[in-house]
């Protein structure tokens, strides 16, 4: 991570959820609140109610991981917006050979690799329309995102939260008494 990158990543660990989200909706949806708001509904449409769907990248710390250019540096809509779908069971949707973690991190479905999710393109093409730009979808286990999260300190802005799955309620197994001790004659 470079100096500016690292300096965007602390101001945007330092802001409110609200700030944040006002960040996110001047940058990647030119201020325009409702796109935004329509760009979410469409993702919760579509996606199952136990995932959890993230924003990632430049749209969110504004400015590119790899160099520290700010969003949209090489003109409008130049930037795209990374999703990440955490959770449920997506991770099943991608191709075998789409991920970069096997059974645990998908590799970004776009233009380029449309084949490693098919079922997930209309949305995609969807998304992209709405924001006017291109969206890129990933799907990561809850263990890694936790780890982008923590250990390589990528902030990331949950847009929706999925349901939880209800637990089974554990049942104790009846306890069972030791053997009596046999009586001696």
């Amino acid at each position: 991570m470079n100096e500016l990158t690292k300096e965007a990543t602390e101001q945007t660990r330092e802001m409110s959820e609200s700030e944040l989200r006002d960040r996110i909706v001047q940058l990647a949806f030119d201020g325009d609140r409702d796109r935004f708001e329509l760009f979410v509904a469409t993702a919760r449409e579509a996606l199952p109610s136990d995932v959890r769907v993230v924003l990632r990248g430049s749209a969110v710390i504004g400015a590119r991981w790899e160099d520290g250019a700010p969003f949209d540096a090489d003109g409008p809509g130049s930037s795209d917006i990374d999703l990440t779908l955490v959770g449920g069971d997506v991770l099943k949707l991608w191709s075998e050979d789409a991920f970069y973690i096997p059974k645990l991190h998908t590799a970004p479905l776009n233009d380029d690799t449309q084949d490693k999710c098919p079922s997930l393109v209309p949305l995609r093409r969807e998304l992209s329309r709405i924001a006017r730009r291109p969206v890129n979808i990933q799907a990561t286990s809850s263990f890694v995102q936790y780890v982008r999260d923590v250990l390589f300190d990528q902030p990331y802005y949950t847009i929706i939260e999925g349901e939880k799955e209800k637990e089974p309620e554990a049942t104790a197994a009846p306890r069972r008494e030791p053997p009596a001790p046999e009586a001696r004659a």
